[in-house]
């Protein structure tokens, strides 16, 4: 039997007690299109640092708003590298904290099986009604899309039959929903790990878009919190870039 001293529970308690004072709830501002590989990270960051994340996805630039006009967030995970850089310029992020976490990959999709090509020739087909974007003036994915449409020669044809949502997550809700028979996503919101593939889809080729570098920065709000500052650690290290993989960025 081990016997242990009323002197070295209290020591012991006390050591619990530290730790779990020191353990953080980092309030995170995530791009939509990295909502779902955040969720796996949460898992393996809470496990390895007892920190915790508190989240709120959306698009970049009602993040960056949200910022400026003095949202709490102690962390900035974008989709795009001049939103964080601006944010340091303009004295909300800490210097020095930006990194590049991942490179985004747009697709065309369609929630119906065989409707995309691996060409994405469907563009040019007219067969469809209406194609869901990203917000092209807050998301990089939908500016992307516009990039995509110009370099195929498409704008004025498939323009008009664009549907906005605000988000990359709202595009992808047109489509999954029927609302749209098309839409520009993230390719990590379709090739998910461990799901089948819904419907079908054109991984659009880099050469017709301007690369999606998407960068992390600690704000202002969190350069005195550890767990913010842990969380960005962890980004760089390779549990989570193997999930981040996982899901089709490159690097």
């Amino acid at each position: 039997m081990i016997r242990c001293s009323r002197k070295a529970l209290l020591g012991a308690s006390l050591m619990f007690a530290t730790l779990c004072a020191q353990a953080d709830e980092v309030s995170v501002a995530v791009a939509a299109n990295f909502a779902g590989p955040l969720a796996r990270i949460a898992e393996g960051f809470t496990a390895a640092t007892g920190h915790t994340l508190k989240v709120s996805s959306g698009p970049t630039g009602k993040f960056y708003s949200q910022i400026i006009s003095g949202a709490p967030f102690e962390a900035l995970i974008a989709a795009d590298d001049e939103t964080p850089k601006k944010l340091i310029a303009e004295g909300h992020a800490v210097a020095g904290s930006q990194f590049t976490y991942a490179i985004g990959q747009l697709v065309l999709w369609s929630a119906q099986p065989g409707f995309v090509d691996g060409q994405g020739a469907v563009l040019a087909s007219g067969k469809f009604t209406r194609v869901a974007i990203a917000n092209p003036k807050i998301a990089p994915y939908g500016q992307a899309a516009l990039e995509v449409l110009k370099a195929r020669g498409l704008s004025e044809a498939v323009t008009p039959k664009l549907v906005t949502g605000e988000s990359i997550a709202q595009a992808y809700q047109f489509v999954f929903s029927g609302n749209a028979e098309l839409g520009f996503v993230a390719l990590s919101q379709v090739a998910v790990p461990g799901k089948a593939v819904i419907g079908s889809y054109w991984r659009v080729p880099a050469n017709l878009y301007g690369e999606i570098r998407q960068d992390a920065v600690l704000l202002k709000t969190g350069q005195n919190k550890a767990g913010a500052i842990s969380l960005l650690g962890y980004l760089k290290g390779a549990p989570a870039r193997a999930i981040i993989q996982s899901f089709g960025y490159a690097f």
